[in-house]
């Protein structure tokens, strides 16, 4: 009975009941897929500029602070420089301070104290040697440079300081000319030598130890004093080679048999000695004024004449006259040149210096 009940019902309708609901699942899915956009170049471009402008409302605003910190940053570095130069120049130039600070400030700077034939004299410089004179005459002279006699004391000695580094740029200028030098070991010969005579004490602490507490200098500071009066003493003797030719030609005398006392009443030019026959007396090393005689005396015996001796400011030749107790007699007889100041007035007349630091 069932089974002739179902198959009353006419094929079509069943065949339709079971496809409608899947004719109209095709269609809900066609609707979907009609609402999703294609994909294409153009979109891709839209929706890429579309991204673009929604981010330039953020990327505007933080350009324009990074510029206003640029500006800012700039402005500052400029006043800070600006501020820097003009406590700088009114510092050296103006008040003319001779403070570590300044001085640091002329290390690192180069900046000009005067002008000579076109080489510009650092700053450095003349602090560097009137640093070191206030050092000495405060410490070891009790001057003080804040009272009114201190302070007239002060320009004179900033006057000759002037007057040093530009006959040492002078004579630096002369030296280049004339392929003069100096060497590492002349300065350490040098040194050697006051340290052997006790001058500046043997020992290597008590060596720096002076030097500080004396003049404010380090070992390279020294050195460097040194190695410019080595150089100068050079370029005078190459300036005035007749001084040179004079002691050889005594020399030469003595060598043959001439006095010694009297070559040298004859031709010394130590005032002081020269009546005498160059009589020294006992020299012993704590005189400073005899520093290279002193070690030539040492190394000679009694009747010993030496060659000729380069002294800071001439030349000499010294006669060892025996010993009284361990201590050494001696002789001699002494050539001075000139003040380098005198040999570099005509150079100074051709071309005169400029200088930049206005001293009363």
């Amino acid at each position: 009975m069932k089974d002739s009940k179902k198959s009353s019902i006419p094929g079509s309708k069943r065949a339709r009941r079971f496809l409608t609901p899947r004719v109209r699942k095709k269609q809900a899915r066609s609707v979907t897929d009609d609402a999703i956009p294609r994909i294409t170049n153009d979109t891709v471009s839209k929706h890429r500029e579309e991204v673009i402008s929604g981010a330039k409302k953020y990327i505007y605003p933080l350009q324009h602070s990074r510029h206003r910190i640029v500006i800012v940053s700039v402005s500052i570095l400029v006043a800070l420089i600006v501020g820097f130069a003009t406590y700088t120049i009114l510092s050296l130039y103006k008040f003319q301070s001779t403070s570590a600070f300044a001085y640091q400030i002329t290390k690192v700077v180069p900046l000009p104290f005067a002008k000579v034939d076109g080489t510009y004299v650092p700053y450095e410089e003349y602090l560097f040697e009137l640093r070191h004179l206030i050092h000495f005459f405060e410490e070891k002279g009790g001057v003080d440079f804040t009272s009114e006699q201190g302070a007239q004391q002060l320009q004179e000695e900033k006057k000759k300081i002037r007057d040093l580094i530009i006959n040492n740029t002078y004579a630096e200028k002369i030296a280049r000319e004339k392929g003069i030098t100096v060497s590492e070991d002349e300065v350490n010969s040098q040194i050697d030598t006051l340290k052997k005579l006790g001058l500046l004490g043997s020992e290597q602490q008590v060596f720096e130890e002076v030097l500080r507490s004396n003049y404010d200098w380090s070992i390279a500071d020294f050195r460097r004093s040194i190695k410019q009066q080595l150089l100068n003493a050079k370029v005078v003797q190459a300036l005035d080679p007749s001084v040179r030719a004079k002691a050889d030609t005594v020399l030469a005398e003595i060598s043959a048999g001439k006095d010694f006392a009297t070559a040298a009443q004859e031709s010394s030019d130590d005032i002081g000695t020269k009546e005498n026959g160059g009589n020294l007396g006992i020299v012993d090393a704590n005189k400073a004024y005899l520093p290279q005689e002193y070690e030539a005396l040492t190394a000679m015996q009694p009747g010993d004449v030496s060659g000729v001796i380069v002294l800071d400011n001439g030349l000499a030749i010294v006669k060892h006259l025996g010993f009284e107790g361990e201590k050494i007699k001696a002789a001699h007889i002494v050539f001075k040149y000139k003040e380098l100041a005198e040999y570099l007035n005509d150079y100074k007349a051709q071309k005169p210096a400029t200088v930049y630091v206005k001293i009363d």
